[in-house]
């Protein structure tokens, strides 16, 4: 079992490599490692080279001093002084390396391992010695070499000889090795402890994550119910307020949804079952007269005209929903746009005992879509109608600028809560729902008047108070932004 859980969390679908959280792990143990790792490189070669420069100023001091000894005791012309020649052989073995000593003529004179006495030393360092350039060191292979002249006893202080001496690197070489050891010793000790803390570090700042994960895998096995609770930090604070604010929305328009499908399944019902009991009723009665079959079949066609009217706003809705609905835009006289959608609906007006003015200040033309913006602008005239009151007003007016043009929609009706000012755009949304079934409402049509806005790049808004009357006021672009 445990093995399959492994399995599961790292292996399947490599999904475990591609989380935030191995990511975050590995950002966090690079962070760790890598400067640890470059600071100790840089350690051990500063420490290298520290210890090759401490070794050669060493041994490039007893040099001068041998030098010094070598030249007042005139041991080229008389080599046979055994307490310097002893010296040479000390210094020697002191760092386990080597000494020559080559006369003017390039003779080496003295050798430490007794190999080439007597032979003639033309090396390239000694030849620059004689010269009089300065003392170097270099390091070759396994030995650090140097030259020191050794000047005559005289006041001319010439060049008589040259000391080409090397020292063994094994011990700084061993000591470096050991120290490299330790050094990865305690890389990797602290790479784990990084490991460490990156895992528990990543598995913290996921945390959040996760649990917005399965919260949100809770909501959709469920309900809406319940509200995101993290506050983390100030970013996880901030998207539990906004993911908060969008369930609160979903949870609305789930209630609106559902509000919606009741009515309207009331509402295509009602149309139905008038029908169902006008023809009944005209079947029951036999030999029933013109007049009263006139009477029946008038209300069963007013009640067929109610039940289009509610199939018609549903398949709208439908057509704007879908993306690949294009807008048959065309230069178009906004005026008389305007006027023909007055001219159609004041007859309903007039049943209602509304007035309904227009008012144009300007002569206006723009690319629109006129099918897609006529009923826009008809549901909004029509609900200023329809929601007014007795003897109230409607008035229409149209303005515009270099840019856009303007259609103010204002009534004299019942207004709209503030508190609903801000959903009366959603679908399925109706601010007074008792009034709206009476009227045959069905929180459709400013839904679509706002799609068809927004679609010619357009803005909507609205103005009411209870009681006092609203004004919708919309802004469209004299040329179509494709």
């Amino acid at each position: 079992m445990l093995k399959l859980d492994w399995t599961k969390r790292f292996s399947l679908n490599g999904r475990f490599f591609k989380s935030l959280s191995f990511r975050i792990m590995v950002f966090f143990f690079l962070i760790g490692t890598i400067p640890a790792m470059i600071l100790s490189c840089v350690f051990l070669s500063a420490y290298t080279k520290q210890s090759l420069t401490r070794l050669a100023n060493d041994v490039n001091n007893q040099c001068q001093i041998l030098a010094s000894q070598l030249g007042s005791a005139n041991y080229l012309d008389d080599p046979s002084n055994e307490t310097i020649t002893g010296e040479l052989t000390q210094l020697a073995t002191l760092y386990d390396g080597r000494l020559l000593i080559v006369d003017r003529n390039f003779q080496i004179m003295v050798d430490t391992y007794a190999l080439e006495e007597g032979r003639t030393m033309l090396a390239e360092e000694v030849i620059k010695c004689f010269k009089g350039e300065s003392t170097s060191h270099y390091v070759s292979g396994r030995f650090i070499e140097m030259t020191v002249p050794i000047m005559s006893s005289s006041e001319e202080k010439n060049i008589i000889g040259v000391i080409l001496a090397s020292a063994s690197t094994d011990s700084l070489n061993a000591r470096r090795d050991s120290l490299r050891n330790l050094m990865e010793i305690w890389l990797v000790a602290g790479s784990l402890c990084v490991l460490v803390l990156a895992v528990l570090l990543s598995t913290w700042l996921v945390r959040p994550l996760r649990y917005m994960n399965k919260f949100i895998g809770d909501l959709v096995e469920g309900t809406l119910d319940g509200d995101l609770d993290i506050h983390d930090c100030t970013e996880t604070e901030n998207i539990s307020d906004t993911f908060n604010s969008l369930l609160a929305k979903l949870r609305l328009m789930e209630e609106s949804r559902q509000e919606f499908v009741s009515n309207v399944s009331h509402e295509l019902k009602t149309p139905l079952a008038s029908m169902k009991v006008l023809a009944d009723s005209l079947l029951m009665q036999e030999g029933a007269p013109v007049e009263l079959y006139q009477e029946f079949m008038q209300d069963i066609a007013e009640e067929i005209d109610r039940e289009n009217t509610i199939i018609s706003d549903l398949l709208t809705l439908v057509k704007t929903d879908r993306k690949v609905t294009g807008l048959n835009v065309a230069v178009t006289d906004v005026n008389g746009f305007l006027e023909q959608i007055l001219k159609r609906l004041r007859p309903i007006a007039e049943q209602a005992n509304v007035e309904m003015v227009f008012e144009s200040n300007r002569s206006v033309s723009a690319e629109i879509d006129t099918t897609r913006l006529s009923l826009a602008f008809s549901n909004l005239v029509e609900n200023a109608i329809k929601y007014n009151g007795e003897n109230g007003w409607v008035r229409v007016s149209l303005d515009a600028d270099h840019k856009f043009f303007y259609v103010k929609v204002s009534d004299s009706g019942i207004g709209i809560p503030q508190e609903s000012l801000d959903y009366i755009f959603e679908r399925f949304y109706r601010v007074d729902k008792s009034h709206s079934r009476e009227i045959g409402g069905t929180g459709l049509g400013l839904a679509i008047t706002k799609s068809a806005v927004v679609a010619h790049r357009g803005a909507i808004r609205v103005q009411s108070e209870v009681n006092q009357g609203t004004t919708f006021i919309v802004r469209i672009p004299l040329r179509y932004i494709t």
